[in-house]
């Protein structure tokens, strides 16, 4: 394994240091790396509970989160799970149910990609504050009243957030490297700019219980495996018994 830092300097510690780890994958030709810093960090979503949404301006009350935009499902699997998911919710689970119905939940883009349609300024699965069944993803929601996982009903950006795997094509040794970080606002090209507030960006989101690669673990195996997590949980846990993790951006900002 690899360990190091990564940010900009000129002899002292870089605002936006990180410390990264590397290793190969023990059976494919593929190199994982990890951003240390912010899987030891104790991000947490703070959606309902001070999250101030991705507007360009301050909007708590809507409590619309990261779901103003829609959802961009990555590929016609990922639609089709959400579309078979969303026929199972129920109008006490979902506000728009009936809209969904009617519609559908999904809205084509002038790309050809695809999109969960757009209700009122906000994603169609979206519950707005006041109705009965509680604000928030209907499809979340009703993972956790069925005693399931929201990751396998919501679309793969959601469920990941903030959570970004991305992957190289192959060097000429035919070697993959993949790398798990956080999805930061320029991740979110030109747009991102607009946002008012981003999670990983404020401290008011490091509030969490536990570390990310803790309080993430479905996701995590979801993305690298259960084997390459245990690897990885097994390097965090030690480092971070072994001395003080470098500290998140974010919380220098306090």
């Amino acid at each position: 394994m690899k360990a190091g830092t990564n940010g900009r300097g000129n002899g002292r510690e870089p605002e936006d240091a990180h410390e990264w780890i590397s290793f190969e994958d023990p059976h494919e030709q593929r190199r994982w790396v990890f951003d240390v810093t912010f899987l030891l960090s104790n991000w947490t979503c703070i959606y309902g509970a001070g999250c101030q949404g991705v507007l360009t301006g301050p909007t708590p009350e809507l409590e619309q989160g990261c779901c103003s935009y829609g959802a961009h499902f990555v590929d016609d699997a990922d639609r089709r799970s959400v579309e078979r998911a969303a026929k199972k919710l129920t109008p006490e689970q979902w506000q728009f149910a009936k809209e969904g119905r009617r519609r559908g939940i999904t809205a084509k883009q002038p790309d050809g990609s695809f999109r969960s349609r757009l209700v009122q300024d906000a994603c169609i699965f979206l519950n707005r504050p006041g109705f009965p069944g509680g604000a928030g993803c209907a499809l979340h929601r009703a993972a956790l009243e069925r005693g399931e996982r929201p990751i396998d009903l919501k679309p793969d950006v959601c469920w990941q957030l903030p959570l970004r795997r991305r992957d190289t094509d192959a060097d000429d040794d035919g070697w993959v490297t993949s790398t798990i970080e956080e999805w930061a606002r320029r991740h979110w090209g030109a747009g991102g700019d607009d946002f008012h507030w981003w999670c990983t960006d404020a401290p008011d989101a490091f509030v969490g219980r536990e570390p990310v690669y803790r309080g993430m673990h479905d996701e995590l195996v979801e993305l690298v495996g259960q084997e390459v997590y245990d690897l990885l949980a097994s390097y965090l846990d030690e480092r971070s018994g072994r001395s003080v993790p470098l500290p998140h951006p974010a919380l220098k900002k306090k």
